[in-house]
């Protein structure tokens, strides 16, 4: 993949960077190191100058097996266990530093779902507090710059068999401004615009969700 070379992806970013038909760079989850590894920095660096955000969709391969037991034996394990990609990737790239040395670099999960967040969060935050001589670039908690560069798509929807507490997922996550439709039609899983979220969404808060979010985010 293009993004395993950090400066051919940024060479790439630097050429159609400023085409007004690009609003994302695009890589896959899964890739061969963590993206906190100092080789995709040049990639950042590229996005920030050209003020594109970085989109993390499900899928690929890495460079190993692909959960962290091991390889599966069916595609359920694959697809039920892709959150754990994303778990690492943003661990990674928090605890990096990266945010620190990029402050306006912004990263969409895309396809991962995102009730794990906030266990994330609470778990990094914690982590942090007791080794924090692990990540010396930090200044704040991880959950603050979880909270600030990071957004999230809707597909899969995140579906609680007692459908209040989606409302509750919601509280706890604090980035309402951050979480974004996307429908991925015509997979077997798609989400229906008209019958997407578990419970009724105040009026405003679905308007941001179902546009308002990405309108600000990608300046259409």
């Amino acid at each position: 993949m293009a993004y395993e070379d950090g400066e051919l992806a940024a060479a790439e970013i630097d050429r159609v960077g400023s085409h007004p038909g690009y609003v994302q760079v695009m890589l896959v989850v899964r890739t061969r190191e963590p993206l906190g590894h100092r080789k995709y920095w040049p990639m950042y660096e590229a996005a920030v100058r050209h003020d594109l955000p970085i989109g993390i969709h499900f899928g690929g391969t890495g460079g190993g097996p692909i959960t962290g037991a091991g390889w599966p034996s069916h595609y359920i394990e694959d697809h039920g266990g892709m959150p754990q990609a994303f778990y690492a990737q943003v661990a990674s790239m928090v605890t990096a530093g990266l945010f620190e040395r990029f402050p306006t670099l912004k990263i969409v999960l895309i396809e991962g779902g995102f009730a794990w967040l906030p266990p994330l969060m609470w778990r990094l935050d914690q982590c942090y507090r007791e080794l924090k001589e692990e990540a010396p670039e930090l200044r704040r908690l991880p959950s603050d710059y979880i909270r600030e560069h990071f957004w999230v798509t809707t597909q899969p929807m995140e579906e609680p068999p007692q459908r209040r507490y989606f409302l509750q997922l919601l509280d706890q996550m604090q980035m309402n401004d951050r979480i974004m439709f996307a429908t991925d039609y015509p997979h077997w899983d798609f989400d229906a615009p008209d019958r997407a979220f578990p419970v009724e969404l105040p009026f405003d808060l679905k308007q941001q969700i179902m546009a308002g979010n990405a309108r600000q985010l990608y300046k259409l």
